[in-house]
């Protein structure tokens, strides 16, 4: 009888994250600005200026962001891994009684820690340590250009739905679709990351409404303020 494999989501957690950040960012910061422009100057060209603005813009922005973050995590992990090597290479068997101490403070006992520890240091020992010591493994492990692409990838597709309704909505009613439609929107996200994440959707549904709703309300009265004030 064959068990049915469990399923893990930690495996999504890097990309996952990037993904729904630059979505999320795309989506609702483009969106604000489109509000607050059209609540201030409801003119089309205008309008479609800035949404192309805050896309390209904010595409750039969290792809170079993300690639300098990801990059000094890189960074860290391999000195890390360098500082790990030289150790195992000038002193094995101090380093072997560390990772036995790993082994032994999740409850193994001293004569099993001692025995996985000397049969993981034999099979592939700065693997061991990085895993096990270090924390890092190919699943955590930073990937700066990965993320930079995720992050700008993810934003411009978000970003494109408040750019396409400022090409083609009526502007009497610009200020009202481009909420609508990013609610809308924005829903559909929140409940495609926590189901692809394991989580709540109700939750996250919820969550990212309310802020994305703050955030639109905001930039939007800001933007019917400087309007009455430059009248």
């Amino acid at each position: 009888m064959h068990l049915p494999l469990e399923k893990h989501y930690v495996n999504r957690v890097g990309w996952l994250r990037a993904a729904v950040l630059g979505a999320n960012d795309g989506l609702l910061s483009t969106t604000s600005i489109v509000i607050g422009v059209a609540a201030a100057n409801p003119d089309r060209n205008t309008i479609v200026l800035a949404a192309l603005a805050g896309l390209i813009a904010g595409a750039m922005s969290m792809a170079a962001g993300e690639y300098v973050s990801v990059s000094s995590q890189e960074d860290t992990e391999k000195a890390d891994l360098l500082r790990e090597q030289k150790e195992l290479e000038e002193m094995p068997e101090l380093e072997l009684q560390e990772l036995a101490k790993v082994y032994g403070k999740r409850g193994v006992s001293p004569e099993t820690a001692q025995q996985v520890a000397r049969e993981l240091t034999a099979h592939d020992a700065l693997g061991a340590h990085a895993h096990d010591e270090l924390g890092i493994n190919e699943i955590t492990q930073a990937k700066p250009l990965l993320a930079a692409i995720a992050s700008f990838g993810s934003f411009a597709l978000g970003a494109v739905l408040p750019f396409m309704v400022s090409l083609f909505a009526p502007i009497e009613l610009m200020v009202y679709l481009q909420y609508g439609f990013t609610i809308i929107f924005l829903m559909i996200l929140g409940a495609i990351s926590a189901k692809t994440g394991g989580s709540n959707i109700g939750v996250a549904v919820g969550r990212i409404c309310f802020w994305g709703t703050i955030a639109m309300g905001v930039t939007a009265l800001i933007g019917h303020l400087f309007g009455v004030n430059i009248a």
